[in-house]
């Protein structure tokens, strides 16, 4: 059984990378594009975050599975192998084998979809997120001649009918609010883990 979950949490990490790995893809696709001549737009740079919000949302989703069969492993880790050749007794009088028999009749997430959005953000997409940020806002003031003031980076962040203001501020929007989620999730994690210490039942996932 110990082996099963650990196979099934090794099967659902590597699809985590995959997802990590089509947003540096994606991204990477958007610099070429919009580096390529001084003249090319900034526009891709803009539109890829759409993509890397969609794998950042698929990879929450599999993160959510992910986190299932590596808290059953980690639960027979803590409570079954330690205590075993630690003490040569599975101190079952702590109904620690109930916990794990209640998920397996009743599965469920461990975490909310919104805390495995912040820990995938604060393990990889917080770094994606401000590459994009920070390449867009390279791409306009160097592009296509070296800005020299800020009121030309900004006449060139205009898209359509949307001024340059609006758009830097959807952008700046867009970073701080994922940026804000990677906060709160950390110290959602940091009240679970004080938790963890009193409560048996709550450190499972």
């Amino acid at each position: 059984m110990y082996r099963g979950e650990v196979y099934r949490s090794t099967i659902w990490r590597t699809r985590l990378d995959t997802t990590t790995n089509w947003a540096v893809v994606t991204l990477g696709v958007a610099l070429s594009i919009s580096f390529a001549s001084p003249d090319a737009s900034p526009l891709p740079l803009v539109l890829v975050g759409v993509l890397i919000i969609l794998f950042l949302m698929l990879e929450a989703r599999r993160y959510r599975y992910f986190n299932v069969w590596r808290a059953r492993a980690r639960w027979m880790e803590v409570h079954f192998y330690a205590p075993m050749l630690a003490d040569g007794d599975l101190h079952l009088e702590e109904d620690w084998q109930k916990v794990l028999a209640n998920d397996y009749l009743r599965p469920r997430y461990h975490v909310s979809s919104m805390v495995a959005v912040g820990r995938r953000i604060r393990r990889n997409y917080l770094w994606i997120l401000l590459i994009q940020a920070m390449a867009y806002m390279g791409k306009l003031v160097v592009h296509p001649t070296p800005a020299q003031t800020v009121e030309e980076v900004i006449r060139r962040a205009d898209v359509g009918p949307l001024r340059g203001e609006v758009v830097i501020g959807i952008g700046l929007l867009y970073v701080l609010t994922w940026a804000g989620i990677a906060i709160w999730s950390a110290r959602m994690d940091s009240r679970r883990g004080a938790i963890r210490g009193t409560e048996q039942s709550s450190s499972m996932g």
